[in-house]
């Protein structure tokens, strides 16, 4: 009787996820990867096509996820700034709270670090998401620009680049494991930053 496959792509790449988020590439053996998707080599390979192949689609992802929580965040207010700024100090509080779903240091930052000097072609695909993520925050804080939540002279890449760097950061201090009042007051500090660029009404 024909073996009938116990997995979907989707599930498989949620658990390669899970496996590469705390292992890394280079600490996540084929083992290791065989038993976290519950699929046998020739599986992984005929699906994947290679370790490579399967890590860069979990780290997409990966990104994904994160760019549809973000989203469906940000939904949730009429303001474009209020949002970003809430965003940061959930941020906060998640990498705070020890008990949380896995929140803390963001896989793309930790792969890029990782395979800097390891495994270059990982650390450009690490990099793109990046500069991909940072783009995607460019055009809100464009758009918050223009409907006057921002001042008119304000540099919408520069500011991109500030959030991206202060959620690097919360998310790299949630691996200190601080006290959760430490990290929320941390969320507040970065999300006060945001202050400074807003129209005075």
């Amino acid at each position: 009787m024909a073996r009938h496959a116990r997995y979907d792509r989707k599930t498989a790449l949620e658990k390669a996820v899970g496996l590469f988020w705390e292992k890394g590439y280079h600490g996540s053996s084929m083992k290791q990867i065989e038993q976290a998707l519950d699929m046998r080599p020739g599986s992984i390979y005929a699906t994947f096509g290679s370790k490579d192949g399967l890590f860069s689609e979990a780290l997409a992802a990966y990104a994904e996820q994160g760019g549809r929580e973000m989203a469906v965040h940000l939904k949730g207010y009429d303001s474009i700034v209020d949002g970003l700024q809430d965003y940061l100090r959930g941020i906060a509080c998640s990498c705070g709270n020890q008990n949380a779903t896995p929140a803390r240091a963001c896989m793309i930052v930790k792969t890029l670090l990782e395979s800097k000097n390891t495994h270059a072609e990982l650390a450009e695909l690490a990099d793109s998401i990046l500069a991909a993520i940072e783009h995607s925050v460019a055009d809100l804080v464009e758009q918050a620009r223009v409907k006057g939540e921002l001042v008119q002279s304000v540099d919408s890449r520069r500011i991109a680049r500030l959030i991206q760097a202060q959620i690097m950061g919360l998310r790299s201090m949630g691996e200190r494991h601080l006290d959760p009042q430490a990290m929320q007051d941390l969320g507040d500090d970065m999300a006060a930053i945001l202050d400074g660029y807003r129209t005075q009404h």
